[in-house]
């Protein structure tokens, strides 16, 4: 089975822990990371290109840094513009009917500031289910999403916990790797 990465960091370059997920995986056979950040500076996505590399995958991941509980803005334009009507939805739209999606997701803030009674209010699984909800639309499977938390405090082991992780879960597709809380405790940061 093959896998996209739709990678979308805004600055990779300065991302130690996008950077190294990336890393881990980018080397993968029958995996194709796909930086969109670097495929569109000027946001002028080509739809048709973008639909021709869902097609010709399985599996898709999408990999960003969790933005004001989201994604950052060059994704949204992605999923608003490439996973259109007939295409991804609607009467027509079947192409990805039977694919798998997942999210893999880095976050500033420890785990236990994603939790009821945190300062974040909610786990970051319940904060991603617009992702579930657009999976469910398009026909698609919706895996668990793989989450980093407290990427500004991993130590270098850590780290390379985490990327093996995420080595091992995009090398097995569908089995669980499980997700890397990093170190709990710590202040609630912006941006991985």
């Amino acid at each position: 089975m093959s896998t996209l990465i739709v990678l979308a960091h805004p600055d990779l370059a300065a991302s130690r822990t996008n950077a190294a997920l990336t890393d881990a995986v980018r080397t993968e056979p029958g995996v194709t990371v796909h930086d969109l950040y670097a495929a569109y500076p000027d946001f002028r996505i080509d739809v048709a290109r973008e639909q021709r590399l869902l097609l010709a995958h399985d599996r898709i991941v999408l990999q960003f840094p969790f933005y004001w509980y989201s994604a950052p803005p060059l994704l949204k334009a992605w999923l608003d513009e490439v996973l259109a009507y007939d295409f991804a939805y609607g009467s027509q739209g079947s192409a990805l009917h039977g694919k798998v999606l997942r999210v893999a997701t880095t976050a500033g803030g420890g785990e236990d500031l994603y939790r009821p009674g945190g300062l974040n209010r909610f786990p970051v699984r319940d904060l991603l289910l617009p992702f579930d909800a657009t999976a469910h639309l398009a026909g698609m499977h919706y895996a668990e999403p793989f989450v980093v938390h407290g990427v500004r405090v991993l130590s270098d082991d850590e780290l390379a916990e985490a990327a093996a992780r995420y080595r091992a879960l995009v090398r097995e597709g569908e089995a669980e790797a499980g997700n890397v809380p990093g170190r709990l405790p710590g202040p609630a940061m912006a941006g991985a």
